[in-house]
């Protein structure tokens, strides 16, 4: 996962959101991390595979014991050359040498479809690993061939700091950064083509959106949509533009052909901020999977992604800000963080609602923590005002819930009206630590929550 922003400016059920997709899911993977106190991986492959629809995982190591944990499960798995380990692989002797010790003792009985070299190699600005990349790809990819392992492509997954166009522009105008485009990505690129493998991006909307526009980001409406001024094409959200600016800067090289793997992608379901909630999470998530299913962006329509989302398990023991321990589909215990249908048997053959249900039945309201700023408490305001879809004018003076005149009353209103409107769930009053839901109503004479 990229840790800075690229360069363009679910078994019991938890009470947080419920959102079906209306067909099976198929060809959704996920991100396995193991940073934290999980499951073992013969848990969590029977798991997967008994109570689950994913069928394909990632992982950023090669652990023999998930290896071993997912042979005979019938799920896929991709495995990933730690970054260091790549100057050494451009030589072919370590490359058939890593291939003995680190494929062929699993494979065919555990699938695995892909090896990534490295994981954002480009991003790490190690000049010596970014040269020996292309090679180290070719040396494993020759050496799987020489083992007579064919149903094994290498790849390698790449942030979209590879992206120099402002992407909130134009994303037909997308192309690769000039200090890389010709030099380094084109000749993946064709080894991408000559071996038939896949180009892998890592496209994270979550990672440099516009927090003023934090809709388009997240798939809600209303939002601010972009219109390229040269297709005419309108884009309603933040992914897709990302997506076709890849195909686009592709394609300036000559390589739209190339297939399209998206190797990590999802929106935190807690984070230090209000836009983190398990119901955005799941909104997010649902529509990636509409587009891995075949809805496709407006460049590529119809065009169906391999994709992984992150991640399978909120890990606990990850160093950062609260976001990166919620990235997770599932807690430690196998429990869902939230749904989006990938469970065998849960609430299939629904149409999926156009939002998360709001309710404000069951007696939770959202309110400000007793020790909140006074600067926390109209930035809350502020930016749920900004957003659209909560109507602030109760607050402001002649408004039901202008008296009494009090800060913490004008942010509890606002910060409850989101609440709601996000279907109550714990997440959606965060607040950055300033909101706390509460089961008594703070309604105060004429003004209701």
């Amino acid at each position: 996962m990229a840790k800075a922003p690229p360069l363009i400016s679910l078994l019991l059920f938890s009470a947080t959101v419920l959102l079906s997709f209306p067909a099976a899911i198929s060809a959704i993977g996920v991100n396995y991390g193991t940073l934290g106190n999980l499951p073992p991986p013969i848990q969590v492959a029977n798991f997967l595979k008994t109570q689950t629809s994913i069928d394909s995982v990632k992982i950023f190591n090669v652990d023999p014991n998930i290896l071993r944990a997912f042979a005979g499960t019938g799920i896929s798995v991709v495995v990933t050359v730690p970054n260091g380990d790549i100057p050494a692989l451009a030589n072919g002797m370590q490359a058939r040498r890593w291939v003995s010790a680190n494929i062929l003792p699993f494979h065919p009985q555990t699938k695995i479809k892909y090896i990534s070299v490295g994981n954002e190699i480009l991003l790490t600005g190690d000049n010596n690993m970014i040269s020996k990349l292309l090679p180290a790809m070719r040396s494993l990819n020759s050496a799987l061939v020489r083992a007579g392992v064919r149903d094994i492509k290498v790849t390698t997954a790449h942030s979209l700091n590879i992206i120099a166009y402002d992407l909130h522009g134009a994303p037909s105008r997308g192309r690769f950064r000039p200090v890389w485009d010709k030099s380094i990505l084109a000749p993946i690129l064709a080894y991408h083509r000559q071996t038939k493998s896949p180009f892998m991006v890592n496209p994270y909307p979550y990672f440099g959106f516009d927090p003023k526009n934090v809709n388009f980001a997240i798939f809600r409406s209303p939002y601010k949509a972009v219109r390229d001024p040269f297709t005419r094409k309108i884009y309603t959200n933040m992914y897709d533009a990302l997506m076709d600016s890849t195909y686009s800067a592709m394609k300036a090289l000559g390589y739209g052909d190339v297939n399209i793997v998206v190797g990590e992608t999802g929106w935190p379901s807690a984070c230090d901020a209000p836009w983190c909630s398990p119901a955005n999470a799941a909104w997010f998530n649902l529509n990636v999977i509409k587009r891995a299913q075949g809805q496709g962006t407006p460049l590529m329509p119809k065009r169906r992604f391999e994709t992984y989302i992150f991640g399978l398990f909120n890990e606990e023991s990850k160093p950062g800000p609260t976001a990166e321990r919620n990235w997770g589909l599932f807690r430690s215990d196998f429990s869902p963080v939230y749904d989006v249908g990938l469970l065998r048997g849960g609430g299939r053959g629904r149409p999926a609602p156009a939002l998360p249900a709001p309710s404000t039945a069951g007696g939770k309201w959202c309110v400000a923590k007793s020790g909140a700023t006074n600067a926390q408490l109209q930035a809350n305001i502020d930016w749920v005002c900004s957003q659209g879809g909560v109507d602030c004018k109760p607050i402001q003076a002649g408004g039901s819930c202008f008296n009494p005149s009090s800060l913490r009353m004008h942010a509890s209103f606002v910060m409850n009206a989101y609440f709601q409107k996000n279907g109550r769930s714990d997440g959606s009053c965060h607040f950055s630590g300033t909101g706390v839901v509460v089961r008594s109503n703070p309604s105060n004479g004429a003004c209701k929550f």
